[in-house]
């Protein structure tokens, strides 16, 4: 029994060094918001040059960041490249449409 506890603390210990030495993914990073981004905020997010950055905030507002691909704002290559490091926010959507 003994044997077992030391083996199950050992395995414990693997399991948080692991976990420690990780970097962080970029879910565990902050994200750029589509709706409330600059230009030089979006070049901050590798694959983005000038021209998709100028592009995406002149097509706002987004409802999801797949709008960037749907509506022809970048090339299926460059979403693949950014999706995991951008985010939309509606508030920000609402914020930015024409007041009725």
């Amino acid at each position: 029994m003994r044997a077992g506890r030391m083996l199950a603390m050992g395995m414990l210990g693997v399991v948080l060094l692991a976990q420690a030495g990780k970097a962080a993914s970029p879910a565990e990073k902050a994200k750029v918001d589509l709706n409330r981004a600059s230009v030089q905020d979006l070049m901050q997010v590798p694959g983005m040059t000038r021209t998709w950055a100028g592009r995406v905030v002149r097509f706002r507002p987004y409802r999801a960041k797949n709008n960037l691909f749907d509506r022809g704002v970048l090339p299926p290559a460059v979403y693949d490249r950014v999706k995991e490091l951008i985010v939309v926010h509606r508030e920000a959507e609402a914020a930015l449409s024409p007041q009725r």
